[in-house]
């Protein structure tokens, strides 16, 4: 299976490094609505998912978003 791009994508490294910087914001910001995004969640197992979006919400709370 291919190693899908989203999970090493750098954008989603600086959102993770820093949710404040403009380039993460702008990560987080296409997530919404990208069609790549949305089949690498659809992907992962629903344990990952949930361990995914709790990790990006707090890194949502971290930014004050």
């Amino acid at each position: 299976m291919q190693a899908k791009p989203c999970a090493s994508c750098k954008f989603r490294e600086r959102y993770e490094n820093n949710p404040r910087s403009l380039l993460g914001r702008l990560w987080r910001w296409h997530t919404r609505w990208c069609p790549g995004w949305n089949s690498y969640m659809k992907s992962l197992s629903e344990e990952e998912q949930d361990a995914l979006r709790a990790h990006l919400t707090e890194l949502d709370a971290r930014r004050g978003a």
